[in-house]
């Protein structure tokens, strides 16, 4: 299953091998990302991670000196992805995030949730980017239950997943 990093922000900002992680700033000193990744076969753009995405995490190594990442255990895949993966799809949904694939052994792994399943939201916070859930689950500690409210053709579950540890 390959990997998709989305909603990154472009950049021209050099970025090397040995140098990314360094602050995306703004004119006016504001850092608006984390610089992480370039395109190898293009010269100068690059991308970097939205400051938001990062900030629960900064605020873990601030007040316990560090951050243990949770994970649900899932690749999953916002709604304007699905066609680039798979041009003859009819996956077709209003909100949510796809999911493609349960890891096997993680957390997701054994649960009522299964591949094709729809996650509208995770305890109560709605979901229509693979960002909104890193956001919330970069909130969260390994062995924090969540609630996924999941669509399933036609039916709607709640299905509580106990975090892992990525």
């Amino acid at each position: 299953m390959s990997s998709y990093m989305t909603d990154l922000i472009q950049t021209d900002a050099t970025i090397n091998p040995g140098n990314s992680g360094g602050p995306l700033i703004y004119p006016n000193g504001e850092v608006i990302g984390i610089n992480t990744v370039k395109i190898s076969s293009a010269e100068g753009i690059g991308f970097a991670i939205p400051i938001n995405i990062v900030k629960p995490i900064i605020e873990s190594f601030k007040q316990t000196g560090n951050f243990e990442e949770a994970t649900i255990g899932i690749y999953a895949y916002d709604k304007e992805v699905i066609p680039y993966l798979n041009a003859s799809s009819s996956i077709s949904f209003e909100k949510g995030i796809y999911v493609a694939q349960i890891t096997k052994n993680g957390p997701a792994d054994g649960t009522e949730l299964k591949e094709g399943d729809i996650i509208t939201t995770i305890d109560d916070v709605s979901l229509n980017t693979m960002n909104d859930l890193r956001q919330y689950i970069y909130t969260k500690k390994p062995s924090d239950t969540v609630v996924l409210k999941i669509i399933r053709g036609k039916i709607n579950k709640e299905i509580s997943i106990v975090l892992g540890k990525k």
